[in-house]
């Protein structure tokens, strides 16, 4: 468990008497769920990636939800098959935005549609600035994921950003909030802070 002096002052004001333990607990679950997918790339021996980045996928998500659900007051929602945790009003919500050790102002999401952009638009921080004006047309948004009418409308976004890889392992976490920038899919970042890597395997 991270003790009291190794929580961050934003932490608290995100998930309150639970800061430290989230602190501690979101950190041990996405190496666990590294190393779970790494055992199972090996024991298929397949020669591409797919085993593990599909198992990582699935693997972040069930392990959030297992350890911090043990926490009180925490609520389970179901988003596209996965299950997310709601911690003090906050939803959990992990991204692996790169393969290796690069910042996480420079992460960029594939789509401005699709669960995670809506999530973001929908329960991130009220944008800083005004859209861009390229002098192109952007692609129309679309209809908001149906599952995301199972959070609060009050329920805020913390994103659990890390670069992960097969065979590096993980070596970047952050978290905070962001705003998402549709001309050119980015994330500006109101607020992010490294979290403590444990010790991997």
């Amino acid at each position: 468990m991270a003790d009291a002096d190794s929580v961050s002052p934003w932490a608290p004001t995100a998930f309150g008497s639970l800061a430290a333990e989230v602190t501690a607990i979101v950190p041990a679950c996405l190496v666990r769920a590294h190393e779970r997918t790494q055992g199972g790339h090996e024991g298929v021996h397949t020669q591409t990636l797919e085993a593990y980045r599909h198992g990582l996928y699935a693997a972040q998500y069930e392990e959030l939800s297992a350890d911090l659900s043990q926490l009180p007051g925490v609520e389970l929602v179901r988003l596209q098959a996965r299950t997310v945790a709601v911690v003090a009003g906050h939803v959990v919500y992990p991204y692996r935005y790169a393969k290796k050790d690069v910042p996480v102002t420079a992460a960029r999401l594939r789509s401005v549609s699709g669960l995670r952009a809506y999530l973001i638009r929908r329960h991130g921080p009220d944008q800083r600035q005004g859209e861009l004006d390229l002098g192109i047309e952007l692609p129309d948004d679309g209809e908001p994921h149906a599952d995301l009418a199972r959070l609060p409308p009050e329920t805020k976004l913390v994103l659990v950003a890390y670069a992960c890889s097969l065979a590096e392992g993980v070596v970047r976490m952050e978290w905070g909030s962001a705003e998402l920038r549709r001309e050119d899919r980015s994330l500006i970042w109101h607020h992010h802070e490294p979290l403590p890597i444990p010790r991997q395997r």
